[in-house]
């Protein structure tokens, strides 16, 4: 059995192919399925967030693995594998353990350190879960790497400031209009991410929030919390000229802001600038509004200048932070290999178990026979020590024939003999 980890992130690929490559949560019940479906794999967990796709899995070690994992994920996005292979990286055993480590500890993430991310990786594990989709190991390691991520933000620094996606928005927003208290904000979804862009907006005293959502309901408990009014993605048409500033991040397969919309709102606006951030994969705005007069497009690629500047106080933390998890994946790695003995320990104690039975059952036959009760068993220890003795004398005999002193010391030290 080998533990894989394979995927595209934000370092590795742009959002016009991220978007093509992730899975929405609709699919990811299909997905699990029809990825347990291929004859090597035993086990699997889809990472799909907006900055990367991954694939976790235990499957049986062959020599052709990766085409088939990489063509059994090319084919259910209808893409080329040559599409990928620019972007496509690919750990193995001890890598892809210290990979999920590092993922869910927010060390590969845009925003080093974010918190987010943890979130995410146990909601993917827990699909997993109810998809009876996972193997012991893949079990075993997440658990871990959740323990791990906790061990990370207890014993240093790498969570001191609030630093995400989300922080990025709205600080973006801040540099555009210097002071938020007049502004009318509209928030398309109500996830995850919109909530913490909609707490950092409250903080800043934005004059008007929106929050619109397929839903009312699903955003109604944030608005109230943030203070901001409720609209259906149907009523977007007659809000977008009220906003100075669209965030948007839905799970839509389709964009939900085209540029007829766009058009129609500027005019609306008399070509009052707005700012709009597509914090969406895949995009929620089409690319094409960007070119339109008084608007400024950006996409979750176009946030990393920002993060890069909140980085450099993590550095330190993550070097700290990078030493755990080497140290918590070569530990995973430890028990792996002690799994695998486990097998052979059954092995050899069934085969121990199995000689006891048949000189038991022939030294009852022989006793129930009227043979001396004594003798039967004096044989019955001598044929059973011979029996139990004889692999273990044959392997010495072989690694003293061979003068191989190391496998000889080892096979002493397995006997018990000093």
């Amino acid at each position: 059995m080998t533990l894989l980890a394979l995927g595209i992130n934000h370092k590795t690929a742009p959002v016009s192919l991220r978007e093509r490559i992730a899975f929405s949560p609709d699919a990811l019940g299909d997905a699990l399925h029809s990825m347990l479906a291929q004859p090597l794999v035993q086990g699997g967990v889809v990472l799909s967030t907006c900055n990367r796709t991954e694939l976790y899995l235990s499957v049986d070690e062959r020599e052709n693995q990766r085409e088939q994992v990489v063509d059994w994920l090319c084919q259910f996005h209808h893409l080329h594998p040559d599409e990928l292979k620019n972007s496509l990286y690919w750990h193995q055993d001890n890598a892809a353990v210290n990979h999920l480590m590092r993922v869910a500890s927010g060390l590969d993430s845009l925003v080093l350190g974010e918190p987010q991310i943890l979130g995410q990786v146990k909601k993917a594990f827990a699909e997993s879960q109810r998809g009876h989709s996972l193997s012991s190991e893949l079990e075993r390691l997440f658990q871990r790497s959740f323990s791990v991520a906790k061990r990370v933000r207890t014993e240093t620094d790498i969570g001191a400031s609030a630093v995400s996606v989300a922080f990025a928005a709205c600080a973006l927003a801040r540099q555009i209009f210097e002071s938020l208290v007049g502004v009318t904000v509209l928030l398309v979804g109500a996830g995850e991410t919109i909530e913490l862009v909609a707490r950092h907006l409250r903080e800043h005293q934005v004059k008007r929030m929106v929050i619109a959502n397929r839903t009312r309901e699903r955003a109604q408990a944030l608005a109230t919390e943030v203070g901001a009014e409720v609209i259906t993605l149907g009523e977007l048409d007659d809000y977008l000229a009220q906003a100075d500033i669209v965030i948007s991040s839905t799970a839509s397969t389709l964009p939900i802001i085209g540029k007829g919309m766009m058009e129609r709102t500027l005019k609306a606006r008399r070509n009052q600038p707005m700012l709009m951030v597509d914090i969406a994969v895949p995009r929620d705005i089409e690319p094409e509004v960007g070119k339109l007069p008084n608007v400024y497009l950006y996409s979750v690629d176009d946030l990393h200048a920002i993060i890069q500047h909140n980085m450099a106080q993590r550095q330190a933390a993550a070097v700290q932070a990078e030493s755990i998890v080497q140290q918590e994946s070569a530990d995973f790695m430890a028990w792996m290999r002690a799994q695998s003995a486990v097998e052979t320990i059954r092995e050899y104690r069934s085969q121990a178990d199995a000689i006891r039975a048949e000189m038991t059952a022939k030294a009852l036959t022989a006793i129930q026979q009227g043979n001396d009760v004594e003798a039967v068993l004096d044989a019955l220890t001598s044929r059973l020590t011979n029996r139990l003795i004889h692999a273990p004398t044959t392997a010495l005999q072989q690694a003293a024939r061979d003068g191989d002193l190391n496998r000889l010391h080892i096979l002493r030290d397995s006997l018990g003999l000093d």
